[in-house]
């Protein structure tokens, strides 16, 4: 209130304090958490510039704690990023289905049966999901014999953070 050049003594009380409180307040030095919460803050950003904008809270805190062995709690750090503005993507981008828009241009015009082997192949990807990951399957077919003619399978471990 003092910034915006309002008397100090509306200001004290409308905020039910004393005068003499908020000139010694103005005279005293930082307290101790608030140099730790400028330092941990300044940290923060570090890291959030170093992630280009992408970690989050969790991912800052596991960064502090573990990486650097800064002792400090998750919603510290959360409430430092909320007061520096600061904020990580959520979640992973999805593709979304437009509908009435076909994803890839129709070759054959929907018209599978050949009369001799090797004039149109089709595949298919199916993604499994099991306890270790994921498991990609590719299946190439022959649609005149409906064989296969060729695959292929990837596993893709889980994530544990």
């Amino acid at each position: 209130m003092a910034r915006r050049r309002l008397p100090v003594q509306l200001a004290c009380r409308v905020l039910a304090v004393s005068e003499s409180g908020y000139y010694a307040r103005r005279s005293r030095a930082p307290s101790p958490r608030s140099i730790r919460h400028a330092w941990i803050t300044d940290v923060i950003c570090q890291l959030h510039v170093a992630s280009r904008g992408t970690y989050g809270g969790r991912r800052i805190h596991a960064d502090l704690t573990l990486g650097r062995g800064i002792a400090i709690d998750h919603e510290a750090v959360a409430m430092l990023m909320r007061r520096a503005g600061l904020q990580g993507i959520s979640g992973r981008p999805r593709f979304r289905h437009v509908p009435g828009i076909a994803t890839a241009t129709d070759r054959v015009e929907r018209q599978f049966h050949r009369d001799h082997r090797d004039e149109l192949w089709v595949t298919d990807i199916t993604e499994h999901p099991t306890r270790e990951g994921k498991v990609y399957c590719a299946v190439v077919l022959d649609a005149w014999s409906r064989r296969v003619v060729g695959g292929r399978s990837t596993r893709r471990p889980v994530r544990r953070w």
